[in-house]
């Protein structure tokens, strides 16, 4: 036992019945308690010295949570994350992080096996229902949107042989058909969504013409800033769906200050810091960066935690799906989205991975 468990009292160290591991500077563990050595199915003798990330394979980027703690020197939660153990079993956990008192970058990690069967089944009952509401609202979009081009064609013909004043319904019946064809066609959109054709991708291109468009349109009164890192290496990804996400992510900032206009700050930069568990149960880094960020009010915190679910809008009349698009396409291009909100800055974060072909991961 080190120091550092036995400063805390060695009986209470080994009693614990949470799994604990202590991680040092280098994030390799230094020590694990009873508990942990039985989660694991691993002797401390096998872990210590090991990366911790070799062990505590989560879907949390539990190294940008480190490096978080280290920086602010507060304690973190990490709600419900599925970790994968050594026997490629998976579990449903929570995991508090804190800095050990007196020593400089160790962290004390206490990991909470919750209930599998419920959370899992909640899980699963959650990913159903979204595909089935995805899929009964694509059904719907193509049934319902040849009757109205016929109810707008109708109130076209209309038109020519009323009043001015009657004009004035049938112009609203054309807009509010019109509407509801733009909203089936994003249905449509999300559902129809293609597998990348992942090619090398200049991230800085892609923003430049998601920029571009913006400014020329739905944020024409917005300020838009960018802050780029030109020694970053290609992506691999598909250029067009690349596209969307940040075309999307703009348009959000744009339409979260309404009105009053406001301003958007783009930046793209490389970090190491963040890994996510892999396909193949890999640590895998994304150290390729964008942030988009706006100064408007927030999302409220009531949707706060499912803002990327489908047809979870914080907007009147808003669809719910562009947030939903764009955590798809970046899952499908193996990356990580995140966003943090206060009154007056949001911050979208998309990380993706480098092109493994001409930048090599350390």
């Amino acid at each position: 036992m080190t120091g550092l468990a036995a400063s805390a009292g060695p009986a209470i160290w080994a009693s614990l019945p949470t799994p604990a591991l202590i991680v040092d500077a280098a994030d390799r563990i230094r020590d694990a308690n009873p508990a942990a050595e039985a989660f694991f199915n691993a002797s401390i003798r096998a872990m210590l010295g090991q990366p911790v990330l070799d062990r505590l394979l989560a879907e949390a980027p539990l190294v940008e949570t480190f490096a978080r703690l280290r920086a602010g020197h507060q304690a973190m939660f990490i709600h419900t994350t599925r970790v994968q153990r050594a026997d490629r079993t998976e579990t449903a956990c929570d995991i508090q992080a804190a800095l050990v008192e007196g020593q400089p970058g160790m962290i004390l990690l206490l990991i909470t096996p919750q209930e599998l069967s419920g959370h899992i089944d909640r899980a699963q009952a959650l990913g159903a229902s979204s595909r089935s509401a995805i899929g009964m609202a694509e059904m719907l979009a193509h049934e319902i949107k040849n009757p109205l081009a016929g109810i707008a064609g109708a109130a076209q013909l209309l038109d020519m042989t009323l009043s001015a004043e009657d004009r004035e319904l049938t112009g609203l019946i054309v807009a509010e058909t019109r509407r509801i064809v733009k909203l089936l066609e994003q249905v449509e959109q999300f559902g129809n969504l293609l597998p990348p054709a992942k090619v090398a991708v200049n991230i800085h291109d892609v923003l430049d013409r998601a920029r571009k468009s913006a400014a020329l349109g739905f944020a024409n009164g917005m300020r838009i800033f960018t802050d780029y890192d030109p020694s970053l290496p290609p992506v691999p990804g598909d250029a067009d769906q690349l596209l969307q996400v940040f075309l999307n992510l703009l348009k959000n900032a744009a339409e979260a200050s309404g009105n009053a206009g406001g301003t958007i700050r783009i930046r793209s930069f490389y970090d190491q810091a963040l890994r996510i568990r892999g396909k193949d149960g890999r640590a895998a880094a994304l150290p390729i960066n964008v942030e988009v960020v706006d100064d408007g009010p927030g999302i409220p915190p009531e949707i706060a935690d499912a803002i990327f679910d489908p047809f979870v809008s914080g907007r009147e009349n808003g669809t719910g799906l562009g947030l939903a698009l764009v955590a798809k396409i970046i899952a499908d291009h193996g990356g990580w989205i995140s966003v943090q909100s206060v009154p007056g800055r949001t911050a979208f974060r998309i990380s993706l991975p480098v092109l493994r072909d001409t930048h090599q991961e350390s």
